[in-house]
Parts: structure tokens; C-alpha cells; sequence
């Protein structure tokens, strides 16, 4: 009788996942480990990787340069990024205020990295997000989407990629970044 009991049990779970799963695969806020995002206001598309794996997101940057403006700390950087639809190359010096400094522990030592606060559309919503500035030109993707802006998202499926098609008009949702959502002790 045991035997059966569990056979029963495995079969009501089997049947709960199922029903999960497809609940979860028709759901519009999944997304995939790897998707197509919009910075925004220049409207270039580029892979985005969903990595659950780090906290904060990161953006590919060159020439990075820290500087002073107001008696408050800034950041200067280029983009230089190939827009997915198009095939045009977006270069442009920004700046930006530093929103935070992180250190990230790695196996080539300890690595400080400026934050600055970006727009990303994911989807049909644009999102001001925390974005570490590093050179990435030898990563596969130059934006890397962390923890932090995944759980903004919806779900996501490490099955599939390119499930959401970054859709923001003039009239977009805008999810603003909430510094009360920090943790102070955070190092990554």
C-alpha cells in the first residue's frame, strides 16, 4: 500500500507542475535569459543577458572617467554599442552623477565599478535602474540585467530567450528607481 500512496502522491505533483508550468509559459511579464532592450532616450536595442546570478546590472562602457561637477561626484563615459535592429553603431560621451561606487570580488582581484542610474525599456515599460560602468567588449553581451532589475521584470524562463519585444513609446509605463529599495550594507 506504500507503494501506491506514493505513486498517487508523484502523480498529484507531476500533474501541480504541469498546470504551473503552463500557467507560468502564458503569463506576458516572462522573459527569457536572454532578451532585446531599448536604452532609453536614444532608443538603442541591444542583447540584454538576465543574469540571477549578479545583483546589480551592468552596461558596457569605455573610458571611464570619475570628475567633479557642482561639488558633487559625476561620471563620464562612452557607449559604444551596435543597435540589434538596425546594425548602426550608437557611440556618445555621457555623463552621468555617480549614484554609488560597488566593489566586486572576482578571480582577478578586487574590482571598483561607478553606478550611475540609466532607463532601460524591457517589454513595454521603461525602468531607471542601477547600472554598473565596466569595459564588456569581450563579453557576448553588453548589458547584463541583475537581480535587482529581474525582479522588477515578471518570471524568468532559463529556458528561452527573446520572449518580449522592448516596446516603449512616448506614453510607457516608467517604473522610477526607489533609493528606499537599497540595502546600504549591499556590495554587488
Amino acid at each position: 500500500m506504500p507503494n501506491v500512496m506514493m505513486t498517487l502522491i508523484s502523480s498529484i505533483a507531476l500533474a501541480a507542475a504541469m498546470v504551473s508550468s503552463q500557467a507560468v509559459a502564458s503569463d506576458d511579464n516572462v522573459f527569457g535569459w536572454v532578451e532585446k532592450a531599448t536604452l532609453q532616450p536614444w532608443g538603442t536595442e541591444v542583447k540584454a543577458k538576465l543574469d540571477s546570478g549578479a545583483l546589480t546590472s551592468s552596461l558596457d562602457a569605455r573610458d571611464i572617467e570619475m570628475f567633479e561637477k557642482d561639488d558633487e561626484d559625476w561620471v563620464r563615459f562612452r557607449l559604444k554599442l551596435e543597435d540589434q535592429e538596425s546594425g548602426e553603431v550608437f557611440s556618445d560621451v555621457l555623463e552621468r552623477p555617480l549614484y554609488r561606487e560597488l566593489r566586486v570580488r572576482g578571480a582577478g582581484g578586487l574590482d571598483e565599478r561607478p553606478v550611475v542610474l540609466l532607463n532601460v525599456c524591457m517589454g513595454d515599460t521603461v525602468y531607471e535602474e542601477q547600472f554598473s560602468l565596466r569595459n564588456r567588449e569581450e563579453m557576448n553581451y553588453p548589458l547584463l540585467l541583475g537581480r535587482r532589475t529581474i525582479s522588477h521584470l515578471g518570471l524568468l524562463d532559463v529556458r528561452e530567450t527573446f520572449m518580449q519585444e522592448p516596446d516603449c513609446g512616448d506614453d510607457a509605463d516608467v517604473v522610477a528607481h526607489d533609493p528606499d529599495n537599497d540595502d546600504p550594507s549591499d556590495k554587488s
